[in-house]
Parts: C-alpha cells; sequence; structure tokens
C-alpha cells in the first residue's frame, strides 16, 4: 500500500485523466477542486477554532456637558 503513489502512478493517472475529461475540462476540474478543498478547510478551521466570548460591555458614565455660552444682549 505504500508503493501506490510512486511517480509512474501519477503519470498513468494524469493520462486517464486527460483521456477521460480533454484538455479543456481539466482546467476546469482543477479549479473547482481547488475551491472545494479551500472552502472545506475553511470550514474545518471554523469547527476547530472556539468562538470568542462577546466583549463585555463596561458602565461608563459620559462626561458632563460643558457650560452654555452666555448669549449677548443689546
Amino acid at each position: 500500500m505504500g508503493d501506490l503513489l510512486q511517480p509512474w502512478h501519477l503519470v498513468v493517472l494524469g493520462v486517464v485523466a486527460f483521456l477521460l475529461f480533454g484538455a479543456k475540462r481539466l482546467p476546469e476540474l482543477g479549479k473547482g477542486l481547488g475551491e472545494g478543498l479551500k472552502g472545506f478547510k475553511e470550514g474545518i478551521k471554523g469547527v476547530t477554532d472556539p468562538t470568542p466570548p462577546p466583549p463585555t460591555q463596561q458602565n461608563v458614565t459620559p462626561p458632563p456637558a460643558p457650560p452654555a455660552a452666555p448669549t449677548e444682549q443689546k
């Protein structure tokens, strides 16, 4: 079972894939496979990472308002 991924085996698999899917479909299949693996990794990352606790709110009183400016009277 350890001899499964030798270079010649990969070459034969590549030739078979080329013959089955053709030159036009192989880039599309590769792109789809890459996007699928990326989504899978992001999904696994979301499952294994613990959700951060919600931020705690502090009771802060707002500063006092400045005194109103005197109005000029004529």
